[in-house]
């Protein structure tokens, strides 16, 4: 059962988070290996069905899978996204930034980046995943997985002091662009919202540290939220205003746009059903295929909840489960899986993954109601099949 968050006390709610995410206890699959499952000398053979080319105005830095090699994506390599100040944000001088902590507050605050990283540090491994992920044929590799390193977000709200009447938590980027509704224009900053008891989870960060360096600029700096769980949209770049609301946010980004559509049957008649992209969905993907010596293996990813197997399909056979690399991991990433090809034979092939998480829940097929059923390209987390040729 869910609490009033306008009943709670804040020492309730921060516990609340805590012992929400303590409760996922990661289940290890039976299957288990030691290292990234590389072997030094092999070839990797390309997939059949390549992406076709990004369109205009590029610079999205997009994951190449075939490429992957390591648990952590190198920052240089990590998938780069802006929706205002395209292609890759504002440039802010840290010296004259500010990160303002205002709305239904006690205590409004001003802090520089130097004061934020004087406070208490935090790191969490996280992968981060577009929510249009595989949702256009040539938008497969918006997705990473970083150590990112900041301050907790909730000490800071726990110190603004949130009224009673605050049930909304506003973050508001640098990046600005003009929205029209209507007729009407109007300059806007990106933002995006959460309730304030998923704003109190431990887990969120206020970072401005990425795999050990100062946050790249197209990736947020000098600050930006990590809420590790959610889609890459909730955790906004270049932040610089933390609003504390009563009523429900309602921008673009959360009410127009990022907007699930599905259609869901009610009693014999069909309901168009809208939500607002937010937290991640279990998902599994294979990253390529590699031979050595005739020897066949397929490598992949799965990700968004505690998983418990991963399980790989080639040319419509049964499902062999794969084996699940434990050797790096982190509650918040993904984890790498792979299956040796046993009975590999020259001819062209195709392979689908699904992931199972530790509840039992299974990645939905293409043709899964709720994957069949939706109307946009959001949260697309049905089982992604690629084509290869064997030689």
């Amino acid at each position: 059962m869910r609490m009033d968050p306008i009943k709670m006390s804040r020492r309730e709610l921060f516990l609340q988070g805590s012992a929400a995410f303590a409760g996922l206890a990661l289940l290890h699959s039976p299957i288990l290996a030691q290292a990234f499952p590389s072997r030094p000398g092999e070839e990797v053979i390309p997939f059949l069905d390549q992406p076709p080319p990004e369109p205009p105005p590029g610079g999205r830095n997009l994951l190449k899978w075939e490429e992957l090699n390591a648990w952590i994506t190198p920052n240089a390599k990590f998938f780069r996204i802006a929706h205002y100040q395209k292609p890759s944000g504002p440039v802010i001088d840290a010296k004259d930034w500010r990160l303002e902590v205002a709305g239904l507050v006690k205590r409004p605050l001003t802090l520089t980046l130097s004061e934020l990283k004087a406070r208490p540090r935090q790191e969490v491994v996280f992968t981060v995943e577009c929510s249009g992920n595989h949702g256009f044929p040539w938008f497969i590799g918006g997705i990473g997985t970083a150590k990112w390193a900041g301050t907790p977000l909730a000490p800071i709200l726990q110190e603004a002091g949130v009224l009673d009447k605050g049930i909304e938590v506003v973050f508001v980027g640098s990046d600005t662009g003009e929205e029209e509704i209507r007729g009407i224009k109007m300059p806007q900053n990106f933002a995006r919202s959460m309730s304030l008891a998923d704003a109190m989870n431990p887990n969120n960060l206020l970072c401005y540290e990425m795999n050990g360096e100062p946050l790249p600029q197209p990736n947020g700096f000098p600050l930006r939220l990590i809420a590790p769980g959610w889609y890459g949209i909730a955790n906004i770049k270049w932040l610089k205003r933390i609003e504390v609301r009563e009523t429900r946010y309602m921008g673009r980004f959360m009410a127009r746009d990022y907007v699930t559509i599905r259609e869901e049957p009610r009693d014999g008649e069909t309901v168009w059903v809208e939500t607002s992209v937010g937290r991640t969905l279990l998902k599994s993907v294979p990253a390529k295929v590699t031979r050595k010596n005739g020897q066949y293996q397929i490598v992949g990813t799965a990700w968004g909840a505690p998983i418990q197997l991963v399980e790989v399909q080639i040319d419509g056979g049964p499902w062999l489960t794969a084996t699940i690399d434990r050797s790096e991991e982190a509650e918040f990433a993904w984890k790498i899986w792979s299956l040796e090809w046993e009975k590999s034979s020259p001819a062209e092939h195709t392979i689908v993954s699904r992931a199972v998480d530790t509840a039992g829940n299974i990645q939905p097929a293409m043709d899964d109601p709720r994957i069949a059923k939706k109307r946009t390209y959001w949260e697309s987390n049905g089982q992604v099949t690629r084509r290869i040729r064997l030689t």
